[in-house]
C-alpha cells in the first residue's frame, strides 16, 4: 500500500495537466503519487502515464459523480478546463463549480486551480473599446475562469490559483506561428502592436505546479502566473529568425483586423491579445519569470524552447 499523497491530475493527457504528471512521476522520491484522470483510459497518452507508474482513472468533468469518485482518498487535485472543446465559457463555469464542490466534499488538503483573468474587472461590458462576445463577455475563454475563482475561495477549498502564459507550443499546434506571404517571407502576425507578452512552455506548467504542491499551505490562497519570458512581437519574429534560419518578420495588425481571421475563435482570440497588450502590465505583474524559475528552476527561455522546437513549427 503506497504511503505516498494522491494528487488527482484533471486533464492527464492534455498540455497542462500531462506537464504536472510528469514532473510528479519523473521525481521518483516524490512524497506524492499520481492519479491521471482522464475521459478515456484506453488512449495513448493515459497508457503512457500509466506506464511510468501513474493510477489512470476514467471520469468525465461534465459528471459530478465521476468527479467525486477520482478524488477520493486523494490528497490533492489540479484542476484545468479546456475551453476550445467546446467554446462554451458558461460549460466552463459549470465544470469549475462542481470541482470546487467536489474538492470540498472530499476534503483536499491542496487544490491548484488552473484560471486566467476576468478581464471584466479591466473592460466593463458597456466600454466599446473591445466587443462584447457571447452576450456577456470580453474575452470569454478566460472570463469564465477568472469568474470561477471566487466558487473555491466561497467553499474555503485550499486553493492555489494559477495563471498560465502563452504556449509556445501554440506556434507548432494552434496555428499561430509564421505564415509565408506573397512575397516569399515569413511573417509573425500578432495584435500586440510594441508591448511585451508572457509566454511559457507547457512543460514548464506542470515542474511549476509540482513545486506548489511541494511548498503545499505556504502557497494556498496565492494567485500565482508562470511565465518563460517576456517578449515583444519584434523580440520574437528575432529569435525565430535565428533558430529557424531564415527571417521572420514582425507582422503587427490591429485587434480588429486579427478578430476578422475567420478561424473559429478568432474574435476571442483578438479580444485576448488586445487585452495582453492594453493590460500588459496587469498581465505580466503577475506573471512573474524569476518567480517561476524559482518554483522550476529548469524554466525555459524562449531561446531554449527553440532550441528544442524550433523544427516543428510549420512554416506553409
Amino acid at each position: 500500500m503506497s504511503e505516498k499523497k494522491i494528487i488527482a491530475v484533471f486533464g492527464a493527457t492534455g498540455a497542462q495537466g500531462g506537464g504536472v504528471a510528469r514532473a510528479i512521476l519523473n521525481d521518483k522520491n516524490s512524497e506524492f503519487a499520481v492519479r491521471a484522470v482522464t475521459r478515456d483510459v484506453n488512449s495513448d497518452k493515459a497508457k503512457e502515464l500509466a506506464q511510468l507508474g501513474a493510477e489512470v482513472v476514467q471520469a468525465d468533468i461534465d459528471d459530478k459523480e465521476s468527479l467525486r469518485r477520482a478524488l477520493d482518498g486523494a490528497y490533492g487535485a489540479f484542476f484545468v478546463t479546456f475551453f476550445w472543446a467546446h467554446f462554451s465559457p458558461e460549460r466552463e463555469y459549470n465544470e469549475a463549480r462542481d470541482m470546487a464542490e467536489a474538492a470540498k466534499e472530499a476534503g483536499l488538503k491542496h487544490v491548484i486551480w488552473s484560471t486566467l483573468e476576468d478581464t471584466r474587472q479591466w473592460i466593463p461590458l458597456d466600454d466599446d473599446r473591445m466587443p462584447t462576445l457571447q452576450g456577456k463577455y470580453k474575452v470569454p475563454h478566460f472570463d469564465a475562469k477568472g469568474e470561477a475563482d471566487q466558487l473555491f475561495n466561497e467553499l474555503g477549498v485550499p486553493t492555489t490559483f494559477l495563471r498560465a502564459s502563452f504556449y509556445w507550443e501554440n506556434f507548432i499546434y494552434f496555428g499561430a506561428g509564421p505564415k509565408k506571404g506573397d512575397d516569399g517571407k515569413l511573417y509573425l502576425t500578432l495584435p500586440i502592436d510594441d508591448k511585451k507578452m508572457a509566454g511559457v512552455a507547457s512543460e514548464d506548467i506542470g515542474k511549476c505546479a509540482y513545486e506548489i504542491f511541494r511548498r503545499g499551505p505556504e502557497l494556498i490562497g496565492k494567485t500565482i502566473g508562470v511565465a518563460g519570458d517576456q517578449l515583444t512581437g519584434q523580440e520574437m519574429a528575432a529569435k525565430l529568425s535565428t533558430a529557424m534560419g531564415q527571417d521572420v518578420v514582425y507582422n503587427y495588425v490591429t485587434p480588429e483586423v486579427y478578430r476578422g481571421f475567420g478561424f473559429p475563435g478568432a474574435d476571442d482570440m483578438g479580444n485576448m491579445f488586445q487585452f495582453y497588450r492594453d493590460f500588459d502590465d496587469v498581465c505580466n505583474s503577475v506573471r512573474d519569470v524569476s518567480y517561476s524559475r524559482e518554483l522550476n528552476p529548469e524554466l525555459q527561455s524562449f531561446d531554449k524552447w527553440l532550441e528544442q522546437n524550433a523544427q516543428r513549427i510549420p512554416v506553409d
